[in-house]
């Protein structure tokens, strides 16, 4: 199913429930970007991708895509997992893919990626949320990086996988480097040892069963997964210094569920000494108005001095802070220079 469908979807949906004309205008911004000829659509992709099932566990199923440089390759692949309330649109957003699509500018530079939707969201298996946890999610991205040595669907092994999260698949990445140690690099973004509690509290504070949104009502949802009330999204994931309108519309277009089983022990990764274990080059990025972050998040010399402790030297640690984004800086209107910087520290790890 196109995202172009799904946001086509939701607008029927959202026409009978009693949901605000706001969002429904929101949503309607949203197809209009996503319809084909539209929003620099005929941008050719640097990458060749292939959608390939991938099973986990007791016989549940991740999506994912596999997408190799179109040129010249580096030989290094990322394995780039979206937060809570995402899927894998995050990294492969549709829209202005020129700018937003993260997973094109990495193809672009070489390096081949593996976006993958966690266990419950996109096209993955849907499990009961209660067996949805970041421990599981850990154990399933461990998997894939192992299938990725060894040929991941009959392509040649990768020497060099690194790890890729966003907000929770962050701390994701971290248990799973920390448990198995089995990676050449960690990419945390939306990530920090410094959280900003009232904000993480209003961010919270906007989560209601899935299963209640019009998006995702009749589809079967436990009560255990959640996603962010209609209109939301806007305050808690994007900062108006670098938003932009239509991109908000998308990402409440195609945005997702989480479980709530997920977060006690993914926040785990944020409590000390666990990151420390960390062996391998770890490179730290955020958005200066992200509202889950503290004054850390300020600029990138302050959150270096900040997160420095919590890591051992072997990880090298770097830091990053786009200046104006919020939480989700794949979809800052200068995410441009984060990508940049991705790519100078990808370079930077033997491959």
């Amino acid at each position: 199913m196109t995202a172009q469908s799904i946001a086509r979807g939701r607008i029927r949906r959202a026409r009978r429930s009693p949901i605000t004309a706001r969002l429904l205008t929101t949503l309607v911004v949203a197809v209009a970007c996503l319809t084909p000829g539209v929003a620099h659509a005929d941008v050719p992709d640097p990458g060749q991708c292939e959608s390939i099932p991938f099973r986990v566990g007791a016989g549940d199923t991740l999506a994912t895509t596999l997408c190799t440089p179109a040129g010249a390759t580096t030989g290094k692949v990322m394995v780039l997992m979206p937060g809570s309330n995402y899927n894998h649109t995050y990294w492969d957003f549709p829209h202005a893919p020129e700018t937003y699509n993260f997973r094109r500018a990495m193809n672009a530079a070489g390096f081949t990626t593996l976006v993958v939707d966690r266990a419950g969201t996109g096209a993955s298996s849907r499990p009961a949320s209660t067996g949805v946890t970041a421990t599981a999610d850990a154990q399933a991205l461990h998997e894939l990086v192992g299938a990725l040595r060894a040929g991941y669907a009959g392509s040649e092994p990768f020497d060099t996988v690194v790890t890729g999260g966003h907000s929770l698949s962050s701390g994701v990445a971290v248990l799973e480097a920390t448990t198995h140690h089995d990676v050449d690099g960690v990419l945390l973004t939306g990530y920090s040892h410094s959280l900003n509690v009232p904000g993480a509290l209003g961010v919270i504070g906007t989560y209601q069963p899935a299963e209640q949104d019009a998006a995702f009502t009749g589809r079967g949802y436990d009560t255990g997964y959640l996603t962010t009330r209609p209109g939301t999204r806007e305050r808690s994931f994007h900062a108006p210094e670098t938003s932009d309108p239509a991109v908000v519309a998308v990402d409440e277009a195609t945005k997702d569920v989480f479980s709530a089983a997920e977060y006690p022990d993914g926040l785990t990764s944020t409590l000390p000494p666990m990151s420390t274990d960390i062996t391998v080059p770890v490179f730290v990025v955020n958005g200066s108005a992200d509202v889950l972050c503290s004054n850390a998040c300020a600029d990138t010399a302050t959150l270096q001095a900040a997160e420095t402790p919590h890591f051992a030297p072997a990880a090298r640690l770097r830091t990053f802070v786009l200046p104006g984004s919020g939480h989700s800086v794949n979809l800052a209107r200068n995410t441009a220079g984060y990508q940049a910087a991705v790519r100078e520290w990808m370079d930077s790890i033997p491959g």
